[in-house]
């Protein structure tokens, strides 16, 4: 005689099995707003590149396309964070940070190009005044005061030259954006290179 699951159990299994659908969902959505933007990435198209037979799946599992999306957002948004902090870890100093920088942002490019391609979609379609926002201002938001204030940590170490660090936090930003959009539209496009040129030209651009 076969003795049946625990409830405890049961409900773990049960917990498991939505969260992995979750992220199956979730996956599925990066992929089709990296191929065909914010605006045409239904949830018959989100379905259909997850597998699913139907998007009742979608719809049991989210509230509606701006809770999906704002899902994805914190997935993109979790992804580029874990992967450019290991990748910073072994840098040292100001300079050598801001350098390593552009390797690891290119090097997430590469490992990850249509969570990029997401990313700056939903950038693109986010308004100030949108109330769902998919809680990207606040997590942009952010980082870029995080950024702006590694400067001003290495202008007092003496690493960096006296320069408004908003503004280039603003130039680094605009150049990554450019470098992910030219990778979208390039197949030869060499990140390597690139994030050696920006390396070059941000250290001169900074250094004291």
């Amino acid at each position: 005689m076969q003795a049946k699951a625990s409830p405890v159990k049961q409900e773990t299994d049960r917990t498991f099995t939505e969260s992995a659908r979750r992220a199956q969902i979730v996956n599925a959505a990066i992929e089709v707003i990296a191929e065909v933007g914010l605006a045409k990435a239904s949830f018959a198209k989100i379905a259909k590149q997850a597998g699913l037979s139907s998007t009742g799946m979608i719809s049991y599992h989210f509230q509606g396309k701006d809770d999906l999306i704002q899902a994805v957002a914190a997935e993109i948004m979790r992804v580029s964070a874990e992967f450019v902090t290991g990748k910073l870890a072994a840098e040292s100093g100001f300079r050598g940070r801001l350098r390593g920088y552009f390797a690891a942002n290119l090097a997430l490019l590469d490992e990850y190009p249509r969570h990029l391609r997401a990313l700056s979609t939903l950038v693109a379609n986010v308004r100030s005044d949108d109330p769902s926002m998919y809680g990207l201002v606040d997590q942009l938001g952010a980082i870029t005061h995080a950024q702006i204030e590694i400067f001003r940590a290495g202008q007092r170490a003496g690493e960096f030259r006296e320069f408004d660090p908003a503004v280039m936090v603003m130039a680094t930003r605009g150049a990554l954006d450019a470098a992910i959009a030219r990778a979208g539209a390039d197949p030869a496009f060499d990140t390597a290179a690139c994030a050696h040129e920006l390396a070059e030209l941000f250290d001169h651009a900074t250094r004291k």
